[in-house]
C-alpha cells in the first residue's frame, strides 16, 4: 500500500511540475525575463504571482490544479512514508 501511495505522490509531483512550467511561461510573457528567471529560482514567487494575477492571465484552472497537486503530493508522500515505515 505504501508503494502505491508513493507512486501517487510521484504522479502528483510530475503534475505539479507541469503546472509550474505553464505558470512560468505566463510569468515570462507578462513580466519579462528578469521576473521569469526569478520565478525559476524561487518557485514560491511563481506560485504567489500566479494567484495574485489569476484574473488577468485567465489561469484559475491551472492554479487550482497546481494547488491540488501540492496538497495531494504532501498527503500521498506523508501517508506513503508512514505506511512503508510501519508506523
Amino acid at each position: 500500500m505504501g508503494s502505491i501511495l508513493g507512486l501517487l505522490g510521484i504522479l502528483a509531483s510530475i503534475a505539479n511540475l507541469a503546472c509550474f512550467i505553464m505558470v512560468l511561461i505566463k510569468l515570462f510573457q507578462a513580466k519579462g525575463p528578469l521576473h521569469g528567471i526569478l520565478g525559476i529560482l524561487c518557485g514560491l514567487y511563481t506560485f504567489i504571482w500566479g494567484w495574485m494575477n489569476v484574473e488577468q492571465n485567465r489561469n484559475k484552472t491551472i492554479m487550482l490544479a497546481w494547488t491540488a497537486c501540492i496538497v495531494a503530493g504532501i498527503v500521498f508522500n506523508v501517508l506513503g512514508g508512514m505506511m512503508s515505515s510501519g508506523s
